[in-house]
């Protein structure tokens, strides 16, 4: 086992753990969690030998294997399968091996070296890494691409590919979900669940947490507490030593009386039903979240909207894509993504955005932005509609040789000539106090962009937002370079937005929390997906295996490399469905259409009246409004009387409306059911 005992570790003058002391088991998956600059990395770095300690004991098995994700961009021609393969450090060692035995002439160490190559899996090992590089979301296309053809994100889903292709007793995981979309983080959680060995991972992604660890090990104040259970039962239990210890509720009770008073006020009305939902599940979760959002390093909230356009946003038969490249031949068509969709954001929605890597979700999001334009078709905005756009890159909106000030002033520029100016600070020491709000203070303010880390980058972008009190919300992978604490408060602040949220996000824990209703970008289209978060993890596991499958029929890879991927899909995705004739397939499509036309015909009445119903109360409230305010202001008895007499009149239609809405709403649900 692993073991520390009163151990001191110093970066600099920095002490990282005083006398800090903690056990690990073999076969254990331990998540390593803290806030940021708490020390995580530093322990990574003791583990693997790059840092020694200081003081105290400290013990690992000298003959465990240990592989881990390397930080540095990797630069090679090599091809992708080529990279991977030599993450096995064991082959490379028996082809060494091999290679020396047939330098010296020496027949049985050429026997001994050849039967080791055998044993180190020579004979699968290009099947083994493709499958790895396949199940992180490349195209069977790209596996011979050369490394340096692909951007950042992807070279360094291949470094991640290259750990997971070396055997090991122990598998070192920093951040390794950043640069995954959710196919490839549900394909990685299968596969980590079937790891063998001894697992450490730091992750700000708490469902991936409670989905591949068993223990967790908390590093605060330079000390190291072992809890057993994964991230949720971990924090179940410190949110009970931390109720026992300090008010560290108090400081949320602020936000509890906000959202209280949203529900109370809107929870019997109709047109407002499903956002006081919202609220009421954000409040479910708030005690439970109080102690870690009070070590939060900021929280915040979202401006309440100066206008809220409905609909938001309407697109008509549009098709969304890329212009051709500058240097292509005159008469080059575009590239088209996503087609021929037509669809409404009302105001108060709450939509994530859901599809596997690749079909489309950010050419949506950045299209709706007006980063990229539509190829054809129509696209109507709402008068008045202020878009608050997270990019998935945020250097996509920043400018790295910039400072967050500067940025700031920019940004007042912008607004200022575009007409949109509200009531928002624009002095100076206004935008400097407005930074300190989310951490940029003093010399901070005048950091370039590019020096600064990804968590510091993405709450600029959010300072950024927040400062253009937007009406709708286009998220694009927010929680990226955010640690656990401050996503907590990301999801706090949108659940209390009054406005409209689009949302594409791996974070399964930020789009449970914020999402009322979902949209599936696939196979070039957008439609409502009508199940939830764990019927799309379904979805996902059964279209990955598939795409494997059909990439074997084709013969587009070899017969090994399918082979090897398709068991690799059999052991770590144990609910993936069975295969299905494309006959039935196609029989069940049909039929599930005409199942949906049917349901849609069958509550098209009822959801009519209920529109009808929401236009009444809506009449009748702004009359009560007015009758009560007219009372202040009058003396005669006859019209007081005759006031109240309405008033009590309106009062029982209300009530008789809001019973039958809710009847209609039930009768809509039993028939979607």
């Amino acid at each position: 086992m692993i073991t520390l005992k009163n151990v001191v570790l110093r970066r600099g003058a920095k002490v990282i753990l005083d006398s800090a002391s903690v056990s690990m088991n073999p076969g254990e998956k331990i998540g390593l969690v803290g806030r940021n600059g708490a020390g995580k990395s530093s322990l990574f770095a003791m583990l693997n030998g790059t840092l020694h300690e200081d003081g105290g004991e400290f013990y690992i098995p000298a003959q465990w294997r240990m592989a881990q994700v390397a930080q540095d961009m990797p630069e090679t021609e090599q091809s992708a399968t080529s990279y991977v393969i030599e993450g096995d450090v064991v082959l490379l060692a028996a082809q060494a091996e091999v290679d020396a035995s047939e330098a010296s002439g020496d027949g049985d160490r050429m026997a001994h070296a050849y039967m080791d190559l055998y044993d180190s899996g020579a004979h699968d090992a290009q099947a083994r890494a493709q499958a790895l590089i396949l199940g992180l979301g490349f195209k069977v296309s790209e596996l011979d691409n050369p490394v340096n053809s692909f951007s950042g994100g992807w070279r360094m889903r291949l470094q991640l590919a290259r750990a997971l292709m070396c055997p090991s007793d122990l598998l070192l995981l920093d951040e390794p979900t950043n640069h995954l979309d959710l196919d490839a983080l549900v394909w990685l959680e299968a596969w980590l669940q079937r790891y063998q060995g001894t697992m450490l991972v730091i992750s700000h992604d708490r469902e991936f947490l409670d989905a591949v660890t068993d223990v967790t090990v908390h590093i605060e104040r330079a000390k190291l507490t072992r809890y057993g259970g994964n991230y949720s039962k971990f924090e179940d239990l410190r949110a009970e030593q931390m109720a026992l210890q300090q008010g560290a509720y108090s400081k949320q009770q602020d936000k509890i009386a906000h959202l209280q008073k949203f529900i109370a006020r809107f929870k019997a009305k109709a047109s407002k039903a499903k956002q006081a939902q919202s609220r009421v599940k954000a409040l479910d979760r708030m005690e439970k979240i109080a102690p870690l959002l009070a070590e939060a390093d900021f929280t915040f909230e979202f401006k309440e909207p100066a206008n809220l356009p409905n609909p938001m946003l309407s697109m008509q038969n549009a098709y969304f894509g890329y212009p051709p490249p500058e240097d292509a031949p005159e008469g080059t068509p575009p590239t088209t993504i996503v087609q021929n969709v037509s669809k409404s954001v009302l105001a108060g929605q709450r939509i994530g955005i859901l599809g596997a890597n690749g079909q489309g979700k950010s050419t949506l999001v950045k299209t709706i932005a007006r980063a990229l334009a539509p190829i054809s078709g129509e696209m109507t905005e709402g008068k008045g509609l202020n878009i608050g756009y997270f990019a998935q890159q945020e250097l996509d909106v920043l400018r790295p040789v910039d400072n967050p000030l500067e940025h700031m002033i920019r940004l007042v520029k912008e607004v200022t000539a575009a007409g949109k100016m509200g009531n928002q600070p624009t002095r100076e020491q206004d935008l400097r106090s407005f930074l300190g709000n989310f951490n940029f203070s003093g010399d901070m303010v005048k950091q370039s962009v590019g020096s600064m880390s990804g968590g510091e980058k993405a709450r600029l972008v959010l300072c950024m937002i927040v400062w253009q009190r937007p009406n709708l919300l286009l998220l694009d992978e927010p929680t990226n370079h955010l640690d656990l604490a401050t996503r907590e408060a990301l999801s706090m602040a949108l659940n209390e937005f009054e406005g409209t949220v689009m949302l594409v996000s791996h974070d399964r824990a930020l789009l449970r929390a914020v999402c009322d209703e979902f949209w599936m970008v696939s196979q070039g289209g957008v439609a409502p997906f009508d199940g939830d978060l764990d019927d799309y993890q379904k979805y996902l596991l059964d279209y990955a295996k598939r795409q494997r499958e059909e990439a074997k029929k084709a013969g587009s890879t070899p017969a090994a490399v399918a082979d090897a991927s398709k068991s690799v899909a059999a052991s770590a995705q144990p609910t993936a469905v069975s295969g299905i004739s494309d006959t039935k397939k196609s029989a069940d499509k049909k039929g599930d259409a005409q199942r949906r036309q049917q349901q849609s015909d069958s509550t098209k009445p009822l959801r009519k009246e209920q529109e009808k119903i929401d236009q009444q109360m809506q009449a009748l409230s702004t009359e009560r409004d007015k009758l009560q305010a007219g009372l202040a202001g009058s003396t005669a008895a006859l019209e007081l009387a005759q006031t109240g007499k309405r008033l009590k009149a309106i009062d029982s239609e209300l009530g008789t409306l809001e019973e039958r809405w809710l009847e209609l709403t039930e009768q809509i649900e039993t028939a979607a059911a």
